[in-house]
């Protein structure tokens, strides 16, 4: 499979990333994790990064916030090179990520988590200040909190992961990276989450989104970028490519249960439209001869 470009000429002419990676590489000991990794983000577009266990998502995310520096290759982020060398730097350049643990304190209520190391204070803690600038920023998320000092270990997976969310955005990061957001969430409560994914690129926030969730991929990117075995292999734009095709690039075979199975089901519509077309000549000519 070749490796298509999901960004046309005309839109790199008019706008600029604002987070790009060039050459990215990273290894440990003998095991080389990361190969001339390749990726852009652009302000108010989602772009999902896919591939199987041990394809170096993790790995890349590490890099992007400040857990692990690149071996080699250049970050930029507005326009700039940047270099990333702790989590506190990552935060302050804008970019804010969400693991898939949340990190959050289930001891404490949403407020208490929203500010945790950022509270306000004027001498003393700035409580009345902290609630309103919770509940403002969960209106802008049309966040279905019930209640801002309710603890956290109350909520619902969909509410734990929106208050991790709406956390990253304290500090007004530019880009967001959510990692396996909608993971063991009900259907429910994911459709709470992918709403929440529309509200930050609406805000003109670039998203990295991890997922293992083709239909989560399918229903909020605008791009997909493709690892395997540690380097690019694919980045498509989401209208222009199939569930299968993703499936192929993942596993770098384009033979496999997944696509056999589509070609099955493409061949049976062939033979029912095929069958139905002569049903309907041999009607007309029975027609002509009479």
């Amino acid at each position: 499979m070749t490796m298509e470009s999901a960004v046309t000429d005309q839109e790199r002419s008019s706008r600029e990333p604002v987070l790009s990676l060039r050459g990215i590489s990273k290894g440990f000991g003998a095991v080389q994790a990361l190969t001339d990794i390749h990726l852009e983000v652009y302000p108010g577009e989602v772009v999902a990064l896919v591939g199987d266990n041990g394809a170096g998502k993790s790995t890349l995310v590490k890099i992007l916030a400040g857990v692990h520096p690149q071996d080699a290759g250049t970050i930029t982020f507005d326009g700039q090179d940047v270099s990333i060398p702790s989590p506190a730097a990552s935060r302050q350049l804008g970019i804010a990520t969400v693991f898939q643990d949340l990190a959050l304190c289930d001891n404490l209520d949403v407020v208490s988590n929203l500010f945790l190391g950022r509270e306000i204070t004027h001498g003393t803690l700035d409580e009345e200040e902290m609630e309103k600038r919770s509940w403002s920023l969960l209106r802008q998320l049309s966040a279905r909190i019930p209640s801002v000092r309710i603890a956290v270990a109350s909520l619902s997976g969909g509410q734990r992961q929106t208050v991790a969310i709406a956390r990253s955005l304290i500090g007004e990061p530019r880009v967001v990276i959510l990692d396996e957001p909608t993971a063991a969430l009900g259907v429910a409560q994911t459709a709470e989450v992918l709403n929440l994914i529309e509200r930050l690129r609406e805000r003109g926030l670039g998203v990295i989104l991890i997922s293992h969730n083709m239909a989560d991929v399918q229903a909020v990117a605008d791009r997909v970028a493709v690892l395997r075995l540690g380097r690019n292999n694919g980045d498509f734009r989401v209208p222009d490519v199939s569930y299968e095709e993703i499936i192929s690039a993942i596993t770098g075979a384009t033979d496999n249960v997944v696509s056999q199975r589509a070609e099955r089901i493409e061949e049976r519509v062939e033979l029912i439209e095929h069958g139905d077309h002569a049903a309907g000549t041999e009607s007309t000519e029975g027609k002509q001869d009479r």
